[in-house]
């Protein structure tokens, strides 16, 4: 990596903000679709019909995406002074000044206590357990993992694992041994696609505001993401071949699967794509029609033809 440099990259601007827009930029919302995966087991168990397990799997989601916000508040609170040397990072609402240190220490508290407090008190204590457990090691991550080679993937692959388990322990589900592990082979795509990403982009840029990348070369990445991307199709294809509701029928949904993958990989190769995931997932028309194709053909093989 190059040495790090201060200077003014043109594509980047400041944008003024208030405390209140500095706070919602830093909680991150756009994140939240990753939270999505809460609704795995309502799904997949076949409970869209019961008012009481989508009641108890939309609390879990909103534990979850309280949990994560209050993560990144703590994660910008630690590498302020590393952002503040990325030419696009430093804009963030703590590192620019927008966002008091004690206020985002405050308001990343409120949210982890109030994720935790409503997770036990609301759902179960097996949830409440989870979405502690999620904020634990997103506080781990920030102050040490993400530093770490391989583990800080790794990482982050067991907190997508944790938002499957504690949707289907909200719905009281099973959430099956396969869709675990296709879970973490996804969550494993996304994290070395990222690291590539960042990877290509510090050195264009020139700067050096993540350390662990010091440690990951382009053809090692490549090398984890075609290990993931292989082990993301198979796992999801064996889980379909014996779905635990739908049998070998789930095999329909794994052309808009194979082809969401297919198309994240075209962007991030092809198109030098930088945006972050859930950018290209909320944004990207190929990835979203992907989607939609993927969600009706699975409700209509679990539910229509039941």
């Amino acid at each position: 990596m190059r040495t790090p440099t201060m200077e003014a990259s043109p594509q980047y601007t400041l944008t003024e903000r208030g405390p209140l827009r500095a706070a919602l930029k830093t909680a991150r919302p756009q994140e939240w679709v990753k939270n999505v995966l809460v609704f795995a087991g309502l799904i997949f168990s076949g409970q869209l019909d019961d008012t009481w397990a989508i009641g108890q799997a939309l609390i879990t989601f909103a534990c979850f995406c309280a949990i994560s916000s209050a993560g990144y508040f703590i994660n910008d609170l630690n590498d302020v002074e590393l952002d503040r040397q990325h030419p696009k990072k430093r804009f963030r609402p703590i590192a620019a000044g927008q966002l008091k240190v004690s206020t985002a220490w405050i308001l990343s508290v409120v949210l982890a206590a109030g994720a935790i407090g409503v997770a036990f008190g609301v759902v179960n204590w097996k949830v409440g357990c989870m979405v502690a457990g999620y904020g634990v090691i997103q506080v781990a991550y920030s102050f040490g993992l993400k530093q770490v080679v391989i583990i800080d993937v790794m990482t982050l692959a067991t907190l997508f694992i944790l938002r499957v388990m504690a949707g289907a322990e909200a719905v009281d589900a099973h959430a099956s041994e396969w869709l675990i592990l296709c879970t973490g082979m996804l969550a494993c795509f996304l994290g070395f696609t990222k690291r590539r990403q960042e990877a290509v982009s510090e050195l264009h840029e020139g700067t050096s505001s993540r350390p662990v990348l010091e440690h990951y070369s382009l053809p090692f990445l490549d090398q984890m993401v075609a290990m993931v991307t292989t082990g993301t199709v198979v796992s999801y294809a064996i889980y379909t071949v014996n779905s635990p509701l739908a049998g070998s029928e789930m095999m329909l949904t794994i052309p808009p699967v194979v082809y969401g993958i297919f198309r994240y990989l075209y962007l991030i190769y092809d198109r030098s794509d930088d945006r972050s995931t859930a950018a290209i997932v909320a944004e990207d028309r190929g990835v979203i029609i992907a989607g939609a194709v993927f969600v009706a053909v699975a409700l209509l093989v679990l539910y229509a033809f039941d």
